[in-house]
């Protein structure tokens, strides 16, 4: 067999297993951008995890069987992602079994709010596809309950506050929808209320859950599962231990970079290590006051940070840009009261031309004014121009550009992107921009403003390793973890609260994006030494150009 028919009989494997995937996880599929099971939630019975199983379980074996020694590269390389993402998909059922003790697997919510959110087919055939979820809401939540037993008490309530986001949308956007389509009310209403009805009594079982003291399971992985899942997301060669001792030996370092860049910004000489806390505490609140933001600003800032920064890659030529339709808009109210901005690009196997969002968050309205002042003192003004690199430009918007039009042999990096790369690239366009000296346009104090805001990011980001290790895997409380994020990290006391809780309702995910940055900034630094007359634009441009790999087959299409 030539590489040639080798790669065609890969391809077609490929595509025959990724079908199969996305048949099984329909909600999955719509968010890639493939609308053939729209109208379908996927089947969490015990017979239809059996069933996926038994899909991945083939796949396996018929991926075991292909030889990657006759594929090129880039083949061989899709290979060996389609290989540990099937991996992980059955550990994650086999071994994790989420659906049995978290409850937040069961909510709706995404499968709905994909179907409302985007312009992909015209509204009558998504309110359609809509019906279609909405009628097996009330069987899927049965299920869910009596596949659930022992719970940790912050995933129910996080469920609780989750779920009733869900039943807003049931009530609040299908109605909107239904005014561009009326003739869709007989189709969408009788199963919309009998949705509402079940969604409402799910919420109640949860209250129940609490209020009767049931909800007792601790939310942390312990050890061994906690290793074993850190290798299935980040598909990189790194233990917990290693992990853990060097994000605590960067952490030190970035302590010394911030108490310069502090020292700096205030006009004052560096001070002893030990009393750098307090002198970088004093330059965090004066930069948190020079830059204040509130629910009516943040918008608009964040649209001329965007305007900045777009100038700023293009004038100092640091990597192609690619001019697809971007949409700065105000996030949903159920995803609010996180971070204040995010990036929700179009499913990489979305036909229709459709713009990414970059969503803006005002404040959750239930929010009191001191929860309000506290998360704009995290996210001041100066902090948004490093969040919109980060979430924008040259950060995912761009780098999601770049891999829609990256060489891939098949679909599975289009299918199976990783998390370490794509948060790896964002943390590290920060670095870039602040270190070719990006001002916004308003000088150097400002300069050193935003390095200020991009250190605390470090601090925060390396900070986020090593709760996840150390929560998951060595038994940190609460009290270690707090003093750890408001002291050494800075934090404000909502966003280290918010923290927390994402430790604990999460594993592993907190980590993809110091090991990611680690894995890029080497990357880089390798391809520089590789082709030392190449510019910032080639470098860049090449990193970007393969879709977005594990860092480690990144490597082999680099040939670094």
């Amino acid at each position: 067999m030539t590489i040639d028919d080798a790669e065609a009989t890969f391809a077609a494997l490929a595509d025959h297993i990724i079908d199969g995937l996305l048949a099984r996880d329909p909600v999955t599929a719509t968010s890639l951008g493939d609308h053939r099971f729209d109208d379908r939630l996927p089947d969490l019975s015990e017979d239809g995890l059996s069933e996926t199983l038994h899909t991945i379980d083939q796949a396996l074996s018929a991926v075991d069987q292909v030889d990657d020694l006759a594929l090129d590269v880039s083949a061989a390389v899709d290979l060996e992602i389609l290989r540990a993402r099937l991996a992980a998909e059955q550990f994650a059922l086999e071994t994790l079994v989420e659906h049995t003790w978290n409850p937040l697997v069961a909510n709706p919510g995404t499968a709905l709010h994909l179907l409302l959110s985007r312009d992909f087919a015209p509204v009558e055939e998504r309110l359609a596809s809509l019906a279609g979820r909405l009628a097996g809401i009330p069987e899927a939540l049965e299920t869910s309950r009596l596949l659930l037993r022992d719970m940790p008490r912050v995933h129910v309530e996080t469920a609780v506050g989750q779920f009733r986001g869900t039943l807003g949308m049931v009530r609040a956007e299908v109605d909107a929808a239904l005014v561009s389509a009326p003739g869709m009310r007989r189709v969408v209403e009788p199963v919309q209320a009998e949705a509402l009805g079940a969604l409402e009594a799910h919420v109640g079982w949860l209250q129940d859950r609490l209020e009767s003291d049931l909800a007792t399971r601790d939310p942390r992985l312990g050890a061994e599962k906690y290793a074993a899942k850190l290798w299935s997301t980040l598909d990189a060669q790194v233990t917990p231990d290693e992990l853990l001792h060097r994000a605590e030996t960067d952490l030190v370092r970035i302590e010394g970079e911030i108490a310069r860049v502090a020292a700096d910004y205030l006009g004052e000489p560096v001070p002893p290590p030990d009393d750098a806390a307090v002198l970088v505490r004093r330059a965090l609140d004066a930069v948190a006051a020079d830059g204040h933001v509130n629910n009516d600003t943040v918008l608009p800032m964040c649209r001329s940070a965007f305007e900045a920064t777009t100038a700023f890659v293009r004038r100092h030529d640091l990597v192609t840009i690619h001019d697809d339709p971007v949409e700065i808009v105000v996030m949903p109210e159920i995803h609010r009261g996180v971070a204040v901005a995010y990036c929700d690009p179009p499913g990489p196997l979305e036909t229709a031309m459709l713009p990414t969002f970059f969503a803006i968050s005002p404040t959750p309205a239930e929010w009191d004014d001191g929860r309000i002042t506290s998360f704009f003192r995290e996210y001041n003004a100066h902090m948004l121009h490093n969040l919109t690199v980060h979430e924008a430009m040259p950060g995912h918007v761009l780098q999601l550009a770049h891999a829609k039009r990256g060489v891939k042999a098949t679909r599975v990096r289009s299918a199976f992107w990783s998390g370490p790369f794509v948060e790896g690239w964002a943390v590290y366009a920060e670095q870039l921009m602040v270190e070719r000296g990006y001002d916004a346009g308003l000088g150097p104090r400002e300069a050193l403003a935003i390095h200020l805001q991009q250190l605390k990011m470090q601090l925060r980001m390396t900070i986020n390793a090593i709760l996840d290790v150390r929560v998951h895997s060595r038994g940190m409380t609460e009290v270690e973890g707090m003093r750890l994020m408001q002291g050494r990290g800075h934090q404000e006391e909502g966003e280290a609260v918010g923290k927390w809780r994402r430790a604990l309702l999460s594993s592993t995910q907190l980590s993809t994006y110091y090991v990611g940055y680690v894995a890029v900034m080497e990357i880089v630094a390798d391809l520089r030494a590789a082709h030392p007359t190449w510019t910032d634009r080639q470098v860049h441009d090449a990193v970007l150009s393969h879709g977005s790999p594990p860092p480690r087959h990144l490597r082999t299409l680099l040939a670094i």
